[in-house]
């Protein structure tokens, strides 16, 4: 074996290739006339000079002309040899030469520099090779970048979604022109955040972490997964006992805007969109984790708060679950008649139903404070509605007026902040002057809705509370 050293490549000076002057006799002839030219005109000035009346006049004149020449040409040319030549960006923070060899740069990406929108656009291309090489130079003609891309096969074509970055004086109704033009058919574009930025398996297997962890966190992932769209968990027996169907097949069922899982509970879980319907791949992604979260079963993170309220007892706020439904049912049991009445609108005459339902995962969140015995003294519920969220609140009447409400209020919306809700809405008698307060001092926007002694109000979120804003004055001690 011969043991072989690599060489530096060699350097190499490229060659110019100039033309031959075959016509050099032009030039010369040319240089001399402009020789004897000058020469006339120099003994014409000279003759004029000597010989007429204002010869020494012309004579200053003509140098003070040379000399602001001469100035302003030294100017000039300083002032150019020195300037930077003109770049503009493509969108992709990549800068370019914008000379005047092409004479159309500045013109054709000046509205990129000027700011660009992020979009998602899904659109139905057909199965033949090339199809999709013409919608991309489509797109490349408007100056659109193309961020991500993913395929979803069909049985007479392929769905394609995209993740666009375009200029923002770029319509949506422009965009979907040049993508009919290219060959594609129903066409939908909405704006896109920073969030979409995640590349598609990035974010699946993220929401998959998450249902994980969290039982909870099921309805949240399905409706991060597939965008807008409206989940509904149906149990297979309601709250009064009685019988709801039917529950979906364990394969699923798949009808274009609507699609039916089975509940790893029991029941139905029901998701519509009607503004886009869904794809096999969609639909499969979504089976996928509903079937992780049946074979994890029944899951709730561990953690606790520890607080010290003002008068100095000390309480624990934790993830309540299906394990707390009979120390729930004991603090049911403390509850006057009235507290119990404000809590469900009227009376409760079995709340073994209500907290089953309550206390699921499925349905949303609970939070529990109890206290350094381990008596359960409040429940604060985060409940999943549709597209909407609900937050509910029970407190014992001996431990009332002691800022715990408000606490788990806050705890909650930030809760339902974190899961990007846009609102939490509550429900309560018009008299429930507490409940109102404590939705008050959440310090958001909120909005009223009264009728015949009912109230809802509905805080709208903005950025996550702090975690500062969901604990009472007092020592804070995580476990």
């Amino acid at each position: 074996m011969t043991n072989k050293q690599a060489t530096p490549p060699a350097t190499t000076t490229p060659v110019r290739h100039t033309r031959p002057h075959r016509h050099a006799w032009r030039r010369d002839l040319v240089e001399l006339a402009a020789v004897f030219t000058a020469v006339a005109v120099a003994d014409a000035l000279a003759n004029l000079v000597a010989h007429g009346p204002d010869g020494s006049f012309l004579l200053v004149a003509s140098a003070a002309a040379l000399i602001a020449t001469a100035a302003f040409h030294t100017w000039w040319a300083r002032r150019h040899s020195h300037a930077p030549p003109s770049t503009v960006t493509d969108g992709t923070g990549d800068a370019s030469d914008t000379g005047g060899a092409t004479g159309h740069g500045i013109a054709g990406t000046g509205g990129e520099a000027r700011g660009t929108a992020l979009w998602r656009m899904r659109t139905t291309v057909r199965d033949e090779p090339g199809s999709l090489a013409v919608l991309c130079a489509a797109l490349a003609g408007h100056r659109v970048d193309i961020l991500t891309l993913q395929t979803h096969p069909l049985a007479d074509g392929t769905v394609d979604e995209f993740l666009l970055r375009a200029p923002a004086q770029l319509s949506a109704a422009a965009l979907s022109r040049a993508v009919a033009a290219a060959g594609g058919a129903d066409t939908w574009t909405e704006r896109a955040d920073a969030h979409d930025l995640v590349d598609a398996p990035t974010r699946i297997l993220g929401l998959a972490t998450r249902t994980a962890l969290d039982a909870a966190e099921l309805p949240l992932a399905l409706r991060q997964l597939l965008g807008r769209c409206t989940i509904h968990s149906r149990p297979s027996v309601s709250l009064t006992g009685r019988a709801q169907g039917e529950p979906a097949p364990v394969e699923g069922v798949l009808e274009e805007t609507s699609m039916r899982l089975r509940d790893p509970g029991g029941g139905t879980i029901t998701i519509d969109r009607p503004h886009l319907p869904f794809t096999p791949t969609e639909f499969a992604r979504a089976r996928a984790l509903v079937e992780l979260d049946a074979l994890l079963g029944p899951r709730v993170p561990r953690g606790e708060d520890v607080l010290t309220l003002p008068e100095g007892n000390e309480i624990t706020v934790r993830r309540a679950g299906p394990g707390d439904l009979a120390a729930a049912k004991d603090m049911h049991e403390r509850c006057s008649p009235r507290t119990l009445s404000l809590r469900y609108h009227g009376p409760v005459a079995d709340a073994d139903r209500y907290l089953g339902h309550l206390l699921s995962p499925r349905y949303g969140r609970t939070l529990a404070v109890q206290t350094a015995s381990g008596r359960l003294v409040a429940l604060g519920h985060l409940l999943w509605d549709g597209d909407e969220t609900e937050v509910a609140l029970l407190v014992e009447d001996s431990w009332q007026r002691r800022g715990i409400g408000s606490l788990l209020l806050r705890r909650l919306t930030a809760l339902a902040a974190e899961a990007r809700c846009d609102s939490v809405y509550a429900i309560t008698q018009a008299s429930n002057t507490g409940m109102v307060a404590a939705m008050r001092g959440l310090g958001l926007p909120l909005d009223y809705q009264i009728e015949e002694g009912t109230v809802v109000v509905t805080a709208r979120l903005g950025e996550p509370a702090s975690p500062g804003a969901s604990a009472l004055p007092g020592h804070v001690e995580r476990r």
